[in-house]
């Protein structure tokens, strides 16, 4: 009844685990990186000024987002390859003679899954989410150098009554919010009667107060310039705050306020939801791999059909793969709620490789 009854056998199959796991997902950043980069770095030494440090700074940025990718796929690799070794040299029958059963064989694996799951969804929160909007940024940049502050800038259009308000930064929250470069659009049943640009605005009751204020009167033509000016209007600085989140730039602590943030604002959340929830079933699906593998690791292998099993485990691992993407698409449109499309192909695939396993060897 011992979840361990031999630790040196539990750890002599999660170090064959983890060694396979690593040298898979290795291989794979090392040729998917160089191919990408081949792709690449043309659009970067184009850019003036940049050379062979910029590369590597694309490498640095372009590599979490591969182990975030890929590290699934290692994992589901590392564990056919794992329990096929352990069944072609009969070790899988050693244990078994030993009295370990297959849910005891596979504990190890799942715990040092479990690990790896921790460890990506650390990784992907605290690096990858930085290092996606870096990239983006730079992208979107062509690849010239950006300045620090750039970073920070959110352009952001908000409509207000029939206003139409365009910030080109948006910094701070609630009472604190800063808009600079903004235009204002005030509009009267639909037809535009001013133009206001402001250097800054910051919330006020009622409304805004404006910095550095150019007017253009639509109807008389004229051209106003003051030092400020109060804005009324029923716009408030959450709508700006709240305009556009991308969860891929968001780690996890940050993302819940700002989608309890949308929802006060009466926007639509649930694809952030759904993509929140991803958050932590997409480095737990690390789990299942050892589960939707292990047909791969009983049956004899005198049988002649080990390759068969491992064909049908690697089947399973990818079949969640398109699962899950297909339910996380769902759950973007809205079709499905964001807790079934987030954890659905997880629990789904978890009761299958208990129900394959159980079946076949308990």
């Amino acid at each position: 009844m011992a979840l361990f009854p031999s630790r040196t056998i539990a750890w002599y199959t999660a170090r064959m685990f983890i060694i396979r796991a690593a040298a898979f997902l290795i291989g794979l950043i090392i040729i998917l990186e160089s191919l990408d980069l081949l792709g690449e770095s043309g659009k970067i030494l184009a850019a003036a000024g940049n050379g062979e440090a910029e590369l590597w700074t694309y490498v640095s940025l372009r590599v979490p987002q591969l182990i975030q990718l890929f590290l699934p796929f290692s994992v589901l690799l590392a564990t056919l390859i794992t329990l096929a070794t352990l069944n072609q040299n009969s070790e899988v029958v050693i244990f078994k003679a030993a009295g370990l059963s297959a849910h005891q064989i596979l504990l190890p694996l799942l715990i040092a899954a479990f690990g790896v799951a921790v460890a990506n969804f650390a990784f992907n929160e605290t690096v990858t989410t930085r290092a996606t909007r870096t990239l983006k940024v730079w992208q979107e940049n062509d690849y010239a150098r950006v300045p620090p502050e750039k970073l920070l800038t959110t352009e952001s259009w908000v409509r207000g009554g029939n206003d139409l308000f365009h910030a080109e930064t948006v910094r701070g929250v609630g009472a604190n919010t800063v808009l600079s470069s903004v235009t204002i659009y005030d509009r009267l049943d639909d037809r535009l009667i001013r133009v206001v640009m402001a250097g800054t605005a910051r919330p006020v009751a009622n409304g805004w107060q404006l910095t550095d204020v150019t007017s253009f009167d639509v109807g008389s033509g004229r051209r106003t310039v003051e030092p400020t000016l109060f804005f009324e209007s029923s716009v408030v600085p959450r709508q700006f705050t709240t305009a556009s989140i991308n969860p891929a730039f968001v780690p996890l602590w940050e993302l819940w306020p700002q989608i309890a943030e949308q929802r006060a604002a009466g926007k639509p959340v649930d694809p952030l939801v759904a993509a929140a929830w991803h958050k932590i079933s997409g480095p737990l699906s690390t789990v299942l791999m050892p589960l939707l593998g292990a047909v791969a690791a009983f049956g004899l292998a005198r049988s002649g059909r080990l390759f068969v099993r491992a064909v049908i485990g690697m089947f399973l691992g990818f079949a969640f793969f398109v699962a899950d993407n297909f339910m996380l698409a769902m759950g973007n449109f809205g079709t499905v709620p964001p807790l079934m499309a987030a954890w659905a192909p997880f629990l789904l695939f978890l009761l299958i490789g208990e129900a394959v396993l159980i079946r076949t060897e308990e």
